[in-house]
């Protein structure tokens, strides 16, 4: 039995992490769960699954929390609600699937308390990846990925050393506008960016999809993760989504791991490493597919992977100026003061205008990502 902390547990990837833990109840139990603002989702997991606390982020709700639940149940609140769930001691591992830089300081707080975690929100990685994993390592615990791309890398490697690696391949399906025409891209509306060929995702990744910004942090991320220059970390554009990513070894030998999109499979595997469940929620049928295809990504079109790339290159606090400009141009897309192209042009002049710090401290890194946030907010 593993005791697991859901950080961000009312989104699409923690609704996921509690279908796993209800697929496989002699192995999971949910120990805690923090929510953004949705207080009915809280309140229906937490009645369903008796966790020994819950967050919520407005401190004002959680009074309300408190007198639907009774006294069965810790309620903390705020940032340092999440920190107190990532750290209590009966904890195995914390799965971080908070949208945004908020789960930052709850990831770092529970690897100096010596628990596991499992990372789903790639901003983590992006803004502080040296810090984390380097924290990691002096801890003793595991980061593991929860991202579909990244679980299929980390699968595939099983264990061999980032020494015998040629190329790591993440997979894009390309998201809704992989054939559009780029004179069109003024006129994409919000409905038609929100809507995924392969997945279902909350609505900051579906447009990271559609621009192709989700591919960019993903090298980022697996930079980190797997300890692998960027330099050899590409993207191929894979419209099935089928193959979830692939490694290429130093002898020309190529492993991928497939099947058909579903993000409980990535997730109950972290949940359960080193070893396999039996579930028999994902069923691939390689006939039925019949084809799996494969095409360049066009970085005209799509500029947000050289961004990414120029971000990952120079290190610092550029990634995390990266992360928090996309944040905030996605967040001016979605509330419809800027139209698509402008996004990767958002992206781009905030990165151009920041003064990069190499080595940063925790500090220095939440400063540039305050920095980037109100620069981007000028720039249209």
């Amino acid at each position: 039995m593993r005791n697991v902390v859901l950080l961000g547990s009312t989104g699409s990837i923690g609704a996921s992490t509690v279908k796993v833990a209800e697929d496989l109840p002699d192995r999971i139990c949910l120990l805690g769960l923090g929510a953004g603002n949705n207080i009915e989702v809280l309140v229906e997991q937490t009645r369903k699954h008796r966790p020994e606390a819950i967050s919520i982020i407005d401190p004002a709700k959680a009074q309300e929390l408190r007198d639907a639940l009774g006294t069965s149940t810790e309620v903390f609140s705020g940032p340092e609600g999440l920190v107190k769930l990532a750290t209590l001691p009966g904890a195995d591992i914390v799965v971080i699937a908070i949208v945004g830089t908020a789960g930052l300081q709850p990831a770092l707080a529970a690897i100096r308390a010596g628990k596991d975690i499992a990372v789903a929100s790639k901003e983590i990685l992006v803004m502080a990846g040296s810090l984390v994993m380097s924290e990691a390592r002096k801890q003793g615990v595991r980061v593991l990925a929860v991202d579909s791309e990244h679980s299929a890398i980390f699968q595939c490697l099983d264990g061999k050393p980032a020494s015998s690696v040629r190329r790591l391949w993440l997979t894009a399906s390309g998201g809704p506008f992989r054939t559009t025409p780029k004179a069109e891209f003024p006129t994409i509306t919000v409905e038609r960016a929100l809507k995924h060929p392969s997945w279902v995702m909350g609505r900051k990744i579906t447009i990271d999809s559609a621009t192709l910004f989700n591919k960019g942090l993903e090298m980022i991320e697996a930079r980190w993760l797997f300890d692998i220059e960027i330099s050899r970390v590409s993207v191929v554009v894979h419209p099935q989504s089928v193959i979830h990513s692939m490694v290429e070894f130093v002898d020309g030998s190529m492993l991928a791991q497939l099947s058909t999109p579903d993000m409980c499979l990535p997730i109950q595997y972290a949940l359960t490493y080193p070893e396999r469940a039996p579930s028999e929620r994902v069923q691939t049928n390689l006939a039925k597919l019949g084809s799996l295809t494969f095409e360049e990504p066009d970085a005209e079109r799509f500029p947000a992977l050289n961004l990414a790339r120029r971000a990952g290159d120079l290190g610092g606090t550029v990634p995390a100026v990266l992360n928090a400009a996309n944040e905030v141009a996605v967040g001016e897309f979605l509330n419809g003061r800027i139209n698509f192209p402008q996004i990767s042009e958002c992206v781009h002049r905030t990165m151009d205008r920041h003064q990069m710090v190499s080595n940063p401290t925790l500090d220095q890194i939440l400063t540039a990502d305050a920095w980037a946030r109100q620069e981007a907010c000028t720039i249209h």
